[in-house]
């Protein structure tokens, strides 16, 4: 049987495939057994919902995990019907208990039972737009009905900011501060807009959880992971070329894992600089036609100011006239807009010092 690839870049395989955290996973641990929520702030691409499906792999078994994107959803009624799908699918497994509790908490919304090739029957709902909050209140009800104790991590948590319903903050808020035997982990990656929803008292959420800011793993801890897992498999690994991997990329999982699973894949290990520029350049060609759309679809002020920064690495006094100089851009006042297009766009990313695009492989 083929050994399986130590280094993962999509979904969660076990502690044995995952680096570092011991820290993170023992605060997250500790507060969610202690009776307090957590807000994890990450941005994307630094293992956050890799940590979360560990922390689910390490606690107690008599705790139902439940886990939520809600990246993608647009309103109120969208996250209503994927907030239920996924506790009910959780706790009631069998179609007959789903069946069950839907027509015993659920008065607001239809359920669908669709079956799969796999033969396990997939569970959705409709909920129509003016029962979307009939429906949450029925959900947390049934949450506190059945008297386990449960964790749910809801991901990309500020897109309810975005949701054009008013008051959603409020009205979630007073729903999780109903049910006692449920804790959340409320994560998300834009730090200034989940800052803002937690530590601002204009916010409902003010002060109502444990604040964790996720850091990239160090250096000591990523490379004795790699080094393990590549001389484990009879794969050469030299401490100079991961030096030079973790530093191109800052230490950033999801890119740190990428070049290295193509390493492994490709059975040279990790022993010099050039093989990473050559997955690097890969990664670049494989994404070449998408990249020069998403470029040529901004603004020409967007399209120069995101090259400067790609430029500099990371952007410092970019409304500085020695910034505006060396780039040859326009009035601070232009940068300005293109610097809160990008930002609203999530193409580029500030940092405590500056700025950086977001996504690393754009920026080569």
């Amino acid at each position: 049987m083929k050994t399986e690839n130590p280094f993962v870049v999509i979904g969660y395989k076990g502690p044995n495939s995952f680096c570092d955290r011991e820290n993170e996973t023992k605060r997250l641990i500790s507060a969610l057994e202690n009776g307090r929520n957590v807000t994890l702030i990450a941005p994307r691409r630094y293992g956050k919902t890799g940590l979360i499906h560990h922390v689910f792999n390490a606690i107690s078994s008599e705790v139902q995990c439940i886990y939520l994107d809600i990246y993608a959803l647009r309103n109120l009624t969208e996250f209503s019907k994927a907030f239920v799908a996924s506790v009910v699918g959780a706790i009631d497994t069998p179609v007959e208990k789903m069946l069950s509790s839907i027509a015993c908490f659920f008065k607001s919304c239809r359920p669908t039972i669709t079956p799969q090739e796999n033969g396990m029957p997939k569970f959705s709902i409709d909920v129509l737009p003016h029962q979307a909050e009939a429906t949450l209140q029925e959900a947390f009800s049934y949450l506190q009905a059945k008297n386990r104790d449960v964790v749910i991590a809801i991901d990309e948590f500020q897109q309810i900011l975005e949701f054009p319903e008013k008051g959603t903050e409020a009205l979630l808020r007073g729903f999780v501060q109903s049910v006692p035997n449920i804790r959340f982990i409320f994560a998300g990656s834009r730090h200034h807009l989940m800052g803002e929803m937690f530590l601002s008292a204009k916010h409902p959420f003010y002060q109502s959880t444990d604040i964790m800011s996720l850091d990239v793993i160090t250096y000591e801890a990523y490379s004795t992971f790699a080094e393990d897992r590549f001389l484990n498999t009879n794969q050469p690994f030299e401490k100079e070329a991961f030096k030079a991997l973790y530093d191109r990329f800052s230490g950033i999982t999801w890119y740190m894992q990428s070049v290295m699973n193509r390493l492994w894949e490709q059975g040279t290990g990790l022993s010099s600089a050039k093989q990473i520029d050559k997955i690097v350049e890969e990664l670049i060609n494989d994404r070449a036609l998408i990249f020069r759309d998403l470029y040529f679809s901004q603004t020409e002020s967007c399209q120069n100011l995101l090259s400067a920064i790609a430029r500099d690495g990371e952007a410092h006094g970019v409304f500085s006239g020695d910034f505006l100089n060396r780039h040859k851009l326009t009035a601070a006042s232009t940068v300005r807009s293109a610097l809160k297009s990008l930002e609203d766009k999530d193409l580029i990313y500030r940092t405590e010092n500056g700025y950086i695009v977001y996504d690393r492989i754009l920026a080569e």
